[in-house]
């Protein structure tokens, strides 16, 4: 290993190293730890991409990594696409985002590639609608999502609109490995750059219109909403789509409506964390709103806040707002048509497990995936005779139709203030919805536990608990036996009181799930994008009545806190 370091080091001391990375390398070098984390390996594709810490050396987002990366999907382009040599390239309001893409350009137009950029920052939604729309072979975004402000990334869309999956993900990895530093051409070809902007976004604002808005709705104009940017990509959309659809009274929070990859008003820019929506609920509060929305730095993830059964604005989990999208959109579609399974519902493993009641309910086909949207994108793909509806998973992702592949925080949004205006209208409201559908298929309730664990150890620790748990299976969860341990690097699914085996027909990833004779659920797997291990919980119960929700929820919540206090990790 020390061998392999040294030998990094020395090459990235000179050319073609450029002089200012040279001289980083030498403050670098005072740092031994920073030194050895930098680069005792490359930095890998994860889900889609590759994400990590912007700096020198081969475990580092920079010019050179971002490069050979480009001059590789280059190489592949030129061999396997000869009548399509399209890119589309967006960035987020991350620092270095700008003149990174700006890399990713001038390397595509130097292998003669032609290139469709986008001038300033833009949600990664409209670049998946636009490698569609402008029929592209591939897409680039450069963002982190919702990590923190030291990271950058490099997310990679094919010609279908979706983020990589196999086999070309594969493929796309051997070509970049045969790439050396001296081999990437950065001359760039300002001909084959074309600035696209307004030709993607107002085609895109009408997407999000037609899939979003409800034609039941009268009464937007009435409602007092939020909305924040955090910082991010969806300032550049949202406050032109809003207007458009009618929504006259919104509030946003101004001082996180400006880009900004300090992210300096908020401890996280992730709307799953309650904390990073402290400033848009306090407006909430001061002004009335009845519901509270905020994206993440590429908006593609939204937290939403409703109000509670007491009139308080409460944040919704990414299960929950799945449950009430769901649920809101087959229900429309059932007043236009007749559903069956020739349409479907998509969902992930570790999502809750009560949209496949939502799903059978209204008679659609409920598709599981492995976790990130990626996958969703492709059953699109692969179940071509089947319509789809909607998709979503718990880290706070959906996806409305097929136009744009990926998650979508733009379209789904508007979609979302426009559930809220619809329950409104009919003397309802989105929490109660929410309840009456506990009534009516049962209360599941989850919990997420992310430990960070960085580094060559930290990665080696998470891979050892998993094993752990893949060796000496639970045999109960809080009292409820185990019936079934599914491990998906193995594609098996056993049937424990049985002893028999069923074969999961998924990809295989380092995922172990435990199931119980009540249906909890508990499944352990890596981060794709980050040094963390999680573990997803679900419980359930029935929930009797509107009036008993809030002695389910106590009980429910403290099942999910003996879980946590009884699984070590």
């Amino acid at each position: 290993m020390k061998n392999i370091i040294s030998e990094n080091i020395k090459q990235w001391s000179k050319p073609p190293f450029c002089e200012s990375t040279q001289k980083e390398l030498i403050i670098l070098k005072e740092d031994k730890a920073e030194l050895y984390d930098s680069f005792y390996k490359n930095l890998e594709f994860g889900t889609g991409g590759m994400r990590g810490i912007m700096g020198v050396g081969t475990n580092r987002i920079n010019k050179y990594t971002i490069g050979k990366n480009t001059q590789g999907i280059s190489n592949y382009i030129k061999k396997k696409y000869p009548e399509n040599q399209k890119v589309a390239i967006a960035y987020d309001c991350r620092k270095n985002s700008d003149s990174l893409a700006k890399v990713v350009a001038d390397v595509f137009s130097a292998n003669k590639i032609k290139v469709y950029l986008f001038s300033s920052l833009r949600p990664t939604p409209e670049l998946s609608y636009a490698v569609r729309k402008l029929e592209c072979v591939c897409g680039i975004v450069m963002t982190a999502s919702h990590n923190p402000p030291k990271y950058n990334g490099y997310k990679v869309y094919w010609e279908e609109g979706g983020q990589i999956v196999p086999p070309i993900d594969k493929k796309l990895i051997t070509e970049i490995e045969k790439v050396n530093f001296d081999e990437i051409n950065f001359n760039k070809n300002k001909t084959l750059i074309e600035f696209i902007d307004k030709k993607i976004d107002e085609p895109f604002i009408n997407l999000c219109l037609k899939n979003g808005l409800n034609n039941e709705v009268k009464n937007r104009s009435e409602n007092k909403i939020v909305f924040t940017a955090l910082h991010g990509t969806s300032s550049t959309i949202i406050p032109i789509l809003l207007k458009k659809a009618g929504y006259s009274n919104v509030r946003y929070v101004n001082s996180q409506m400006t880009p900004d990859g300090n992210f300096s008003t908020v401890i996280s820019p992730n709307p799953e964390e309650i904390e990073s929506l402290d400033q848009a609920l306090k407006l909430a509060k001061k002004v009335n709103a009845e519901m509270v929305i905020g994206t993440d730095p590429d908006g593609d993830r939204l937290g939403v806040a409703i109000k509670d059964l007491n009139d308080n604005l409460t944040l919704i989990n990414g299960n929950q707002l799945m449950i009430l999208m769901f649920d809101y959109f087959l229900k429309l579609k059932t007043t236009h048509q007749s559903l069956n399974k020739e349409s479907f519902v998509a969902s992930t493993i570790v999502s809750t497990p009560m949209i496949k009641e939502i799903a059978n309910y209204y008679n659609v086909d409920c598709k599981l995936s492995l976790t990130g949207f990626k996958w969703i994108a492709k059953m699109i793909e692969d179940f071509p005779n089947q319509k789809f509806i909607i998709g979503g998973e718990e880290s706070f992702g959906l996806m409305i139709g097929d136009d744009v592949r990926d998650k979508d925080a733009i379209t789904a949004s508007l979609a979302a203030y426009e559930m809220m205006s619809y329950y409104k209208q009919n003397n309802s409201s989105a929490f109660k919805e929410l309840v009456n559908l506990y009534c009516k298929h049962g209360f599941y309730k989850e919990k997420l536990i992310s430990i960070v664990k960085e580094g060559e150890k930290g990665q080696e620790e998470i891979n050892n608990i998993i094993e752990g748990f893949r060796k000496n299976p639970l045999k109960d969860i809080s009292g409820s036996k185990v019936k079934y341990f599914s491990d998906y690097l193995n594609s098996s699914k056993t049937n424990l009181a049985k002893n028999t085996k069923t074969k999961i027909n998924l990809p295989t990833s380092n995922v172990i799930e435990f199931e119980t004779d009540e249906g909890y659920k508990l499944i352990l797997r890596p981060s794709g994008t980050e040094p963390k291990i999680k573990m997803y919980i679900s419980v359930n119960r029935k929930l009797e009545s509107l009036e008993k929700f809030n002695e389910v929820n106590l009980y429910l919540d403290e099942k999910l806190e003996d879980i946590i206090n009884n699984i070590s990790l």
